[in-house]
């Protein structure tokens, strides 16, 4: 077994136009003045990382690499999830998700979706180039309008749905394979990838791909009552990537899992800073180091109520808590017996040949 490597912190939330948060030099020393050992970085923020240089200049990846780690910090992984977002967009979504990309493409999906997929491109070649193994990603989403099924969906629908997505999706991951990097899709509301049973109609469709892995988030599985400690022991050979993110769920007469279009402090579910929710990460913690995870614990900070700087500083000492030491030996190897097998058919009362 092997220790989980960590506290690291997803440094999306934080980016800003303020010191520290404006600049990779900043923020790097920032986190591991808290006690961070590795940040993951949002490929898409220009104040943090300028993604083709990332892919294309060594001088670059050597300068950002080297910073971090005169700082105290390394680099975990490449998030790419802005862009995996828009490989994929239901037409309902195009104007919010415009936003995401450069004004060039907006009104414009075909263009959008090459712009994305070129990112998320140049996010898998930038992760090798950097020996990373692994790189994050949404995976998008062109059947969410259609989750609840009133209407009737049309016979075939989400069926055509997967097919696109993995047709989109294939050459990613096959570029990804190339490179030796797992694209590790966040299973998330709001994405065609969102629970086990939509992961595995995309696996279905891109042949059991070997780089089609997930980033495991409690607080989203939490949220839609799915088991999230079931998930682990189903799933634990595709989870690559973890983010430790809490949430709460506490429905009412008024409102339950969807939440009523309230605001997020204003819903039955909504996300907590670390141990001022519900998810049970000692349990969590438990069943990724029996199943040998050899990743990093991110801290994704993301909650209605606490200010930010308080859920990172907290978030490094609740993470460091929660990592098991894996013991090297089993507990009861003191009591171990030489035998041989005359001796294992003496304690059974068997004949000594047969």
């Amino acid at each position: 077994m092997r220790t989980i490597k960590g506290p690291a912190l997803f440094l999306a939330q934080f980016a800003g136009d303020q010191a520290p948060f404006d600049s990779w030099d900043g923020i790097t020393r920032w986190a591991a003045s808290l006690g961070y050992e590795g940040v993951q970085v949002p490929s898409l923020d220009a104040r943090l990382i300028d993604l083709d240089l990332a892919a294309g200049s060594q001088d670059y990846r050597d300068e950002f690499l080297g910073t971090a780690r005169a700082n105290g910090v390394e680099v975990t992984e490449l998030s790419a999830h802005l862009q995996g977002q828009l490989v994929a967009v239901h037409p309902a979504y195009d104007v919010a998700f415009d936003a995401f990309a450069p004004s060039p493409v907006h009104g414009n999906p075909a263009a959008r979706q090459a712009w994305a997929t070129d990112q998320v491109g140049k996010a898998i070649r930038a992760s090798a180039a950097m020996g990373l193994k692994a790189m994050a990603s949404f995976s998008g989403a062109l059947a969410w309008p259609y989750l609840y099924p009133w209407p009737q969906r049309a016979p075939g629908l989400v069926d055509l749905a997967f097919d696109e997505l993995a047709r989109r999706w294939r050459p990613l991951l096959d570029l990804a394979d190339e490179n030796g990097v797992d694209i590790c899709y966040e299973i998330h509301p709001g994405e065609d990838l969102h629970d086990g049973a939509s992961f595995e109609m995309f696996l279905d469709r891109v042949g059991q791909h070997p780089r089609a892995n997930m980033l495991y988030d409690p607080s989203h599985y939490l949220l839609q009552q799915l088991d999230y400690l079931d998930n682990i022991d189903i799933y634990h050979d595709r989870i690559r990537m973890f983010h430790v993110k809490d949430a709460e769920f506490r429905p009412t007469g008024r409102q339950g899992v969807y939440g009523g279009y309230q605001s997020w402090v204003e819903r039955a579910g909504r996300f907590r800073s670390l141990g001022d929710g519900q998810v049970d990460f000692g349990a969590i913690f438990s069943k990724l180091a029996q199943y040998d995870f050899d990743g990093w614990a991110v801290v994704e900070w993301e909650c209605a109520l606490k200010h930010p700087e308080d859920g990172a500083r907290e978030g490094a000492e609740f993470v460091r808590r929660h990592i098991i030491r894996t013991t090297p030996h089993a507990f009861d190897d003191f009591a171990s017996q030489r035998t041989d097998e005359a001796a294992n058919r003496r304690a059974l009362g068997l004949a000594a040949n047969g």
